[in-house]
């Protein structure tokens, strides 16, 4: 928890620094090669001594260092640590054995993630539901189809039978979020609306892009190492 709290204030401290048009532009600059004061004053048409500020903040905060010229020992250059950039990034979540998503009747929502997942990823993946329907909901097959993957009709199933300890359990909407509350509790939930409730062409399309953009922000953070 210490390590956590320590890693927001410097998240924090170097989201301030980056917080003035300035400063940004000036990070900007060094992202693709070093520089001195001078040349960053001429290229952002920006007085020294202002430059001269916004270096102190943004070397304070980490984001830059100074280093003298090899040749002219009396110039300095100024040089971006993308380490401390890094540190903007979320907490990385271990890599579990397993992504496991869940909705109320495992047919559209968690069916289409799963299929995401597997295809995004290549990692092990499965779905499950509260209160399973009988068959995946067509115009979710329709629209897995449509982006080239493939659903199972028939392949609906209960979070009891086949959650485990080890599984990433993500809610990918609120009823399940909210009913899970024992055994199966979910690590994550995305509050996904249900196409089903619209039942049309462009409902169960808006579920699969808010999907899509979801598995394509969490797959990174993910450790690769065991939990």
């Amino acid at each position: 928890m210490d390590t956590e709290r320590f890693s927001l204030r410097e998240r924090a401290r170097i989201h301030a620094a980056l917080g003035d048009p300035a400063r940004l532009a000036i990070v900007d600059a060094l992202s693709v090669g070093d520089a001195s004061p001078g040349e960053i004053a001429r290229d952002l048409a920006m007085p020294t001594n202002l430059v001269a500020h916004h270096v102190k903040v943004l070397a304070e905060a980490g984001l830059l260092e100074r280093t003298r010229s090899e040749a002219d020992r009396r110039r300095t250059y100024l040089r971006l640590r993308p380490g401390t950039l890094a540190l903007l990034a979320p907490p990385r979540l271990p890599d579990p054995a397993r992504v496991v998503f869940v909705c109320t009747h495992n047919s559209a929502r968690s069916q289409l993630a799963a299929a995401l997942w597997a295809d995004r990823t290549h990692r092990p993946t499965a779905s499950a539901g509260t209160r399973p329907a009988q068959r995946v909901h067509p115009r979710a097959v329709r629209v897995a189809r449509r982006h080239g993957l493939r659903l199972n009709a028939t392949g609906t199933a209960h979070v009891s039978d086949v959650v485990n300890d080890d599984d990433l359990v993500i809610a990918v909407c609120d009823s399940a979020h909210e009913d899970l509350t024992a055994t199966v509790r979910p690590r994550l939930h995305w509050s996904v609306a249900d196409p089903v409730r619209a039942d049309t062409d462009a409902a169960f399309e808006a579920a699969y892009t808010d999907l899509a953009g979801r598995i394509d922000r969490l797959a990174p953070t993910l450790t690769g190492e065991q939990s």
